[in-house]
């Protein structure tokens, strides 16, 4: 068997907790080190206070950056100087140009940068993915994807950060979303956006929608909020983590010229006979494999680290993400259409 490789966590919030928690049921893979300013009781683990202490103090084959997203450049920068590969939880960065930054310090110090979009592990995932590029709906029309839900006050008590611009659902929830977009439809050229500042108060908003535009042709509404009740977010549809109640909902609609699928429930739609709304409609509903996507995310980290794997979830694809998200942004806030360039990132045009 493979060696273990040597993981660091650095940030040990909410998710830096359940990074730490995935070490633990990966074989081949061992938590040697956190990093939190805070402290903590991580049992025999070495505690550093920061990233420069951590490299100091302990020798590491790979690093899980959980810290609050302005500080993922200073982070990546830090392990891609010491060609340590990097695990980056979503978004990438603060901005598309630090996303750039990270993916070009990546490139020169040829080592590898995942990006922390664990839904694209999931098996049910993988499966939809599978069943779109088989022609399964046939061409891809048009898809919505809803992202609603309501967060407690103590969430932002806990953590003002989460208050501030830049921090609000559209970076820190949809980003999920958009990337899954991507992921199912292809890419983003044009986006068009409304957004609603925060009912609480906030510097950023709780109410976002938006209008993509995929190369293929196919169009995606797309809208989220942290102040709504509801039951259609992926935390309560995707039973992905048991913190959140199991709605039987689904989140996701991705609409062809076949058929259409409805996810997580994974059921396919498709006309008996002939494609005509005179005739009965059925839905099947898919086989839905379950694995815990943050465990097979390490497990795939530490392969990568090893060599066995290329990444999955690249700095590039978290970077072209991002463009989308920060497009969003900028449309709403302009009232703009906005082309998206992959190669040269976003530059606002005036509607039409």
């Amino acid at each position: 068997m493979s060696k273990s490789v040597k993981l660091a966590v650095v940030g040990a919030g909410l998710v830096g907790q359940r990074h730490i928690a995935a070490i633990a049921h990966v074989t081949g893979a061992k938590l040697v080190a956190v990093v939190e300013p805070c402290g903590g009781d991580f049992g025999d683990v070495r505690l550093a206070s920061d990233i420069e202490e951590l490299f100091l103090t302990t020798r590491v084959d790979g690093v899980i950056l959980s810290t609050p997203t302005p500080m993922h450049l200073d982070g990546a920068q830090a392990c891609l100087g010491r060609s340590v590969p990097v695990l980056i939880e979503k978004p990438l960065a603060a901005s598309v140009e630090q996303a750039q930054k990270i993916v070009q310090a990546s490139a020169a110090a040829r080592t590898p940068v995942l990006v922390g979009h664990h839904r694209r592990h999931n098996p049910m995932i993988q499966k939809a993915a599978s069943l779109i590029q088989s022609g399964a709906i046939g061409d891809v029309r048009a898809a919505q994807a809803t992202c609603w839900f309501y967060k407690p006050n103590d969430y932002f008590e806990a953590a003002l950060w989460r208050t501030k611009t830049g921090a609000g659902p559209i970076s820190v929830n949809l980003v999920h979303d958009v990337d899954l977009m991507r992921h199912l439809c292809g890419e983003v050229v044009s986006v068009q956006a409304q957004l609603a500042p925060s009912r609480r108060g906030h510097e950023n908003e709780d109410l976002a929608a938006a209008v993509l535009r995929f190369a293929n042709g196919a169009l995606c509404t797309i809208s989220v909020s942290d102040s709504i009740v509801a039951p259609w977010s992926w935390e309560l549809t995707a039973a992905e983590y048991p913190i959140y109640p199991v709605t039987d909902q689904s989140c996701y609609h991705i609409g062809g010229s076949d058929g259409s699928l409805s996810i997580p429930d994974m059921r396919l739609w498709r006309h008996d006979g002939d494609k005509s709304w005179w005739n009965a409609i059925t839905a099947t509903t898919m086989p839905r494999p379950a694995s815990d996507p943050l465990i097979n995310q390490i497990a795939h980290f530490a392969d990568v680290i090893r060599g066995k794997e290329t990444p999955l979830v690249t700095a590039e694809e978290g970077l072209r993400t991002m463009q989308v998200v920060e497009a969003i942004q900028t449309a709403a806030t302009t009232q703009s259409t906005v082309q998206i360039d992959a190669c040269a990132g976003i530059a606002p045009e005036a509607a039409e």
